[in-house]
């Protein structure tokens, strides 16, 4: 906005109602709310604007050739896409701040598919921890979304459900929540991934990629370490299939530790912890032992937490052709990362937190996937891969239908920092 700019006049200008900009924006509702210079505020499409592009895209559709679902009159492939947000937006707490910036990303996920043609009206509420859900969902506008993103707290979980199912509305429960309500209600789009199955995910990929080596844990000592369930579970497999494994320790002798290792096979070296500390003295260990006995070979298999200390360590995960389990990446030399996060800075006029991954690329991937998902898929899309015209900058989506209810996220990645200084993601 420029100086001396009101809210009033801002909507005045742009044709839309004060109300329909405070929708758009709901950090104006908070008390004591103040213009400032530099600040970005969306403006929703007027009325006019949008019998436009409606008029506009069923000139388009009756154009084209006729597909195998037909759109229905209320099929929003044939009008605006209705988003509903129903999450914390404020600045009271890290919870707003973050919500606000994950909201921020999908209002980019929304200006991207605009651009393309694609007609969007959101409706934003700011549902804190302390809040009666069952009032925000009385506002009339809240039964007439095609979707909506929300909520952050698991105890508003059932009652948005049940409302999602009632008027046939989808729900995408966008980060991590402890409700099973996904496995009975279909429209429910549940991104959070839980460790017990994500676990056994990783194992199952481990073993297929990693056939051919010989594993070697490393216990690394750390009572604290959160990452036994995984070794445990990855170990007793082994042994049910048969698969030879040895287990060192960080302060084994440089010859009891080098014993671990297979002369014939590849080496897959496994830590108990994820850790940085002892991460930084395993990785000694093994540098001493390849200067020692360079014909051992060595591949690293890590966690996302390695991720956060990818800076101080990325020339030892490329030495060791290093693998990282994960549901995202981000990537900040990635060309994709740096054009959405000079986006963030042109239009927020600040930097995205420091967070791994990033709230707003979050909120743009998932914006963007479901977006335009509805506009392919209208009233039918359920994850439906091949999305076109998708793709993810930090945060790849794959639903799979859960018994007779909800949608799970299946996504899953391995990191490879290869020999030859590059990085791939391998996508399953």
């Amino acid at each position: 906005m420029k100086k001396k700019e009101t809210i009033f006049g801002i909507a005045n200008k742009n044709g839309v109602t004060v109300q329909e900009l405070i929708e758009a924006n709901p950090e104006m509702n908070q008390p004591g709310y103040e213009l400032k210079t530099g600040t970005f505020i969306f403006i929703p499409y007027t009325r006019e604007e949008k019998a436009a592009m409606q008029k506009t895209q069923t000139v388009k559709k009756a154009e084209q050739p006729k597909t195998e679902t037909k759109p229905t009159v209320d099929d929003p492939r044939n009008r605006e896409i209705r988003v509903g947000v129903m999450l914390p937006l404020h600045d009271i707490n890290g919870d707003g701040r973050r919500m606000v910036e994950y909201y921020r990303g999908l209002l980019m996920a929304v200006d991207s598919v605009k651009r393309e043609g694609i007609s969007v009206n959101v409706h934003a509420w700011n549902v804190p921890i302390d809040a009666d859900i069952k009032e925000t969902l009385k506002e009339p506008d809240a039964a007439r979304c095609d979707i909506i993103f929300g909520p952050l707290y698991t105890p508003m979980v059932k009652a948005l459900g049940d409302f999602a199912l009632e008027h046939d509305i989808k729900m995408v429960i966008p980060f991590s929540i402890n409700s099973d309500e996904v496995f009975r209600n279909k429209n429910i789009f549940q991104v959070y991934q839980n460790p017990v199955d994500l676990n056994q995910t990783t194992i199952e990929r481990l073993l297929d990629k990693f056939s051919g080596y010989h594993p070697v844990f490393i216990d690394c000592n750390d009572a604290t370490s959160t990452k036994g369930l995984f070794t445990s579970t990855l170990r007793r497999e082994l042994e049910q299939k048969g698969i030879e494994y040895h287990i060192t320790n960080l302060t084994s002798s440089e010859d009891a530790f080098y014993k671990a290792f297979s002369q014939k096979k590849p080496n897959l070296v496994i830590l108990n912890t994820g850790r940085a500390p002892e991460l930084r003295v395993a990785l000694a260990k093994l540098n001493g032992m390849v200067a020692a006995y360079p014909s051992v070979k060595v591949s690293l298999f890590g966690y996302t937490d390695w991720v956060l200390y990818t800076n101080q360590n990325l020339e030892n995960f490329y030495k060791f052709d290093t693998y990282i389990p994960s549901t995202f990446y981000y990537n900040p030399v990635s060309s994709k990362t740096k054009r959405i996060e000079q986006r963030y800075r042109w239009a927020f006029h600040e930097e995205m937190m420091n967070a791994n991954p990033r709230f707003a690329i979050t909120g743009f991937d998932q914006g963007y996937y479901f977006l335009r998902g509805l506009h392919q898929y209208g009233k039918d899309f359920y994850g439906n891969t091949g999305v076109n015209g998708t793709f993810a900058v930090q945060n790849p989506y794959h639903f799979k239908r859960v018994s007779a209810g909800g949608l799970q996220n299946k996504s899953f990645l391995f990191i490879h920092y290869k020999k030859d200084r590059t990085i791939e993601t391998i996508n399953y």
